[in-house]
C-alpha cells in the first residue's frame, strides 16, 4: 500500500490496486472562515492554513472511491463537492451523512458497515470518539475505517478520535499492521482535546507495538495545537521514531 499525506486529515491511499481518497478538504489556502469557536491558541487565521501540495487533478486522477469519516468542514468542503465526479463511490458513516451528500448531487453513496466491501477489499466501520465530555455533543458522530485484502497489510484509519476503549477495541479485533491517526490535538478555547494528542499516540503504540503508525491531521487548520516539531521531539524521547511517522504535506510512505 501507499499512503500520501495531502493536507490536514486528507490522505490518498493506494490499496490492492485501488486509489482511495479520505476526508477531502480541497479549498484553496485561506478560502474557508476561521473556526466558529475561537481556537485554544486564539489563532484566527482563515482555513486551510496551507496550499495543497499537489494539484486537485492529480488528487482526483484514477480515483476509485472516497471515505468520509464525518462532514466537518475540514474533512469535507464545498471545493471537494464541486471537484469530485457525481457518480464516484462514496462511503459515509450513517444515513444522516448519506442524505447530505446525496443532496449535493452524488448518486453512489453507501453507508459503511462492519461488513462492507469494494471489489475484493474488505471494509469495516470502527468506533471513534471525537473528544471528551460535553464536547462530544458539539463534535458529533465520527467513524473510522479498516481495510483488508489478502495481498496487503491490514490498514486502520482511526479518524477524528481520542484514545479510548473504542480504539482499543478496533486494535484488538482487527490487529492492523498500519495505523493512521489524526494527531493534531485540536482544541478550542474550552472543552479540551478533540483528536489525539502525543500521549494518545503513545498509547496506541503501546497497545500495538508492532504496527507502523502514520500521524495525519497536523498543522492544517487553526485549532491544531500540536506541531510536527513537538511531536517528533516527543517520539525521540520515547524512542519510537522508527514506529511512528510524521509526514509533511505531500509526503508518501509505502508499506
Amino acid at each position: 500500500m501507499k499512503i500520501q499525506q495531502i493536507r490536514n486529515a486528507t490522505i490518498l491511499v493506494e490499496f490492492a490496486g485501488r486509489k482511495i481518497l479520505v476526508d477531502p478538504m480541497l479549498s484553496d489556502k485561506g478560502a474557508l472562515p476561521t473556526t466558529p469557536i475561537p481556537a485554544k491558541t486564539w489563532n484566527f487565521k482563515r482555513n486551510p492554513l496551507h496550499d495543497l501540495p499537489i494539484s486537485k487533478s492529480e488528487i482526483l486522477k484514477d480515483l476509485d472511491f472516497v471515505f468520509l469519516s464525518h462532514l466537518h468542514f475540514d474533512h469535507w468542503d464545498n471545493a471537494a463537492g464541486d471537484a469530485l465526479p457525481k457518480g464516484i463511490k462514496i462511503f459515509v458513516q450513517d444515513q444522516a451523512d448519506q442524505l447530505k451528500i446525496e443532496k449535493s448531487g452524488f448518486t453512489n453513496v453507501e453507508i459503511l458497515t462492519e461488513n462492507s466491501s469494494f471489489d475484493e477489499i474488505e471494509l469495516a466501520r470502527t468506533k471513534a470518539q471525537h473528544g471528551k465530555g460535553f464536547m462530544l455533543r458539539l463534535a458529533g458522530h465520527v467513524s473510522g475505517l479498516v481495510l483488508k485484502h489478502p495481498t496487503e497489510k491490514t490498514l486502520y484509519i482511526a479518524a477524528d478520535t481520542v484514545w479510548y476503549e473504542g480504539v482499543q477495541e478496533a486494535l484488538d479485533h482487527h490487529r492492523p499492521e498500519v495505523v493512521v491517526l489524526n494527531g493534531g490535538d485540536n482544541q478550542f478555547f474550552f472543552g479540551g482535546q478533540l483528536v489525539m494528542n502525543k500521549t494518545d499516540i503513545f498509547q496506541v503504540h503501546k497497545a500495538i507495538p508492532n504496527a507502523t503508525i502514520v500521524v495525519s491531521h497536523m498543522e492544517g487548520v487553526n485549532h491544531n495545537t500540536l506541531t510536527r516539531k513537538d511531536l517528533k521531539e516527543f517520539l525521540v524521547e520515547k524512542l519510537i521514531t522508527d514506529q511512528v511517522n510524521v509526514p509533511e504535506d505531500g509526503q508518501s510512505y509505502i508499506f
